[in-house]
């Protein structure tokens, strides 16, 4: 049997940690919960980064030894799958089935791809519509399944353009993948970020303040990733020449009518995802929680009378498997933080409470930018890193709010290996088009990387300051 660096590595870790046991507890300053905690979550990430065990599986097994050891009641952890941001998610689901059942999604995709006449105008179009679609499909992997058929006309029309096609293959997760922040329902990470600042700080991110937060560093990140990568992937003489694209060729594609009158299950969806939009942005205003107009939305969508989708077969694109993972996640965090290992672990770091706000934010923001180098699953990243975040960000001074959404933001970017993300291995081998390669992705990654993640440094110590969310507390 052969063991890889990683695996070592990660085995040398757990072993030296679980060593904790063994010290009395006076002497490392930490109590017999919090070691123990400390011990469970270093032995589930290591157990992600590691082995091939599946994520879910091991979330579940550090939650139940939680419970086991004492540190976690059994109302915590099942407590956390009635939490009202994963009915959030599984409402926008059912939504979303709905919206991929009528094709409204290829319709808006035909209507401003068609439009454009020339390269870039052409990339910037499909940013914009790929970042829409954040609204009406809470997964990464959705939203890649749904925009692969307009990929697949456009790389048709440009087939005799083949570097374009690949510049489009890389363009479509990229901006799917950045554009995530955009919203609250845009990742599970970000329900999971959310729920260890709620149980940390008692502080709570609504939907309309992470939209105002998010939105703005989605739209530019998405749009600066449309030019590194025509930059990165394409030559001038690519990018010169009109570009002709009707609404047959996405229709070539499409199993729905993207052109014509709107059906009359069309017509009900987009009223519906209209109204269950402006009720989740008006919150403030009539105060019914985003979580229970979501399921009005869900209810209505799958009724018999005024739905276009039946109940069990929009739940059947429910991701069960990640909502427990955000489940047993969730439980995680309130052990670290009510354990206080949390605050142990980054009690050691050097500078701690002396280090400027703008110090401490870009380690944040470096270290969740290439932590998908370790940990593939972002959930799994925002687990690990934001209890540590939020805990050091309190220590240090900084607002934890605006520390968990620096770091949160910047584990979106997982463009480096086909491995880090569902989007990105979709594109990269997509039968009958010119797929990228590795180098490929290294390419557009060794500029993006840094330009995103200085990004979103500049909106934390900028503009969400402006927006409430001050970097320091």
């Amino acid at each position: 049997m052969t063991f890889s660096i990683r695996q070592l590595a990660t085995a040398c870790v757990a072993l030296s940690l679980c060593a904790l046991l063994l010290v009395p507890g006076n002497a490392t300053g930490l109590g017999t919960d919090g070691r123990l905690t400390l011990i469970i979550f270093t032995l589930a990430t290591c157990a992600w980064i590691g082995t091939p065990i599946d994520d879910t599986y091991i979330a579940l097994g550090a939650g139940l030894a939680l419970v086991a050891t004492g540190v976690l009641d059994s109302e915590v952890l099942f407590g956390t799958l009635g939490d009202e941001t994963v009915w959030l998610l599984i409402c926008a689901f059912v939504l979303a089935a709905a919206v991929t059942r009528t094709g409204l999604a290829g319709r808006a995709a035909a209507f401003l791809v068609t439009g454009a006449r020339s390269v870039r105008q052409l990339f910037h179009l499909t940013t914009a519509a790929l970042v829409v679609t954040a609204f009406a499909v809470p997964a990464t992997s959705g939203r890649a399944a749904l925009a692969l058929p307009v990929f697949l006309a456009l790389a048709k029309v440009l087939a005799d353009r083949r570097r374009l096609v690949v510049a489009l293959a890389l363009l479509f997760p990229t901006v799917i993948l950045l554009s995530a922040v955009a919203t609250l329902i845009g990742a599970g990470a970000h329900l999971i970020t959310v729920s260890v600042l709620w149980d940390t700080t008692g502080e709570r991110i609504d939907f309309v303040q992470w939209l105002l937060l998010g939105l703005p560093l989605a739209v530019v990140s998405s749009h600066l990733a449309a030019e590194v990568v025509l930059f990165v992937t394409t030559r001038r003489a690519d990018r010169t020449g009109p570009i002709r694209i009707t609404a047959d060729d996405i229709q070539a594609h499409s199993e729905t009518p993207v052109t014509g009158k709107l059906t009359t299950a069309e017509q009900r969806t987009a009223l519906l995802l209209a109204v269950v939009v402006a009720l989740w942005c008006s919150e403030p205003l009539h105060l019914v929680p985003p979580a229970v107009v979501a399921l009005i939305g869900a209810v209505v969508a799958s009724s018999p009378a005024l739905g276009t989708v039946r109940l069990k077969d929009a739940l059947k694109t429910v991701p069960w498997s990640m909502l427990l993972f955000m489940a047993a996640t969730m439980a995680m965090g309130v052990a670290l933080s009510e354990s206080g290992a949390a605050k142990w672990l980054v009690g050691g770091l050097p500078g701690g409470s002396t280090a400027p706000p703008w110090l401490f934010l870009a380690v944040v923001v470096a270290v969740s930018t290439a932590a998908h180098l370790i940990l593939q699953s972002r959930s799994a990243r925002s687990s690990v890193l934001v209890p540590l975040v939020v805990a050091a960000a309190l220590a240090a001074g900084v607002n934890p709010v605006a520390a968990a959404l620096a770091s949160t933001a910047a584990a979106g970017f997982c463009q480096t290996l086909p491995a880090s993300a569902k989007p990105v291995a979709l594109f990269a081998d997509v039968p009958g088009v010119p797929g990228y390669t590795q180098r490929d992705l290294l390419r557009v990654a060794v500029f993006l990387a840094p330009l995103t993640a200085a990004l979103i440094l500049a909106f934390a110590l900028y503009v969400w300051p402006l927006l409430g969310v001050p970097a320091t507390r």
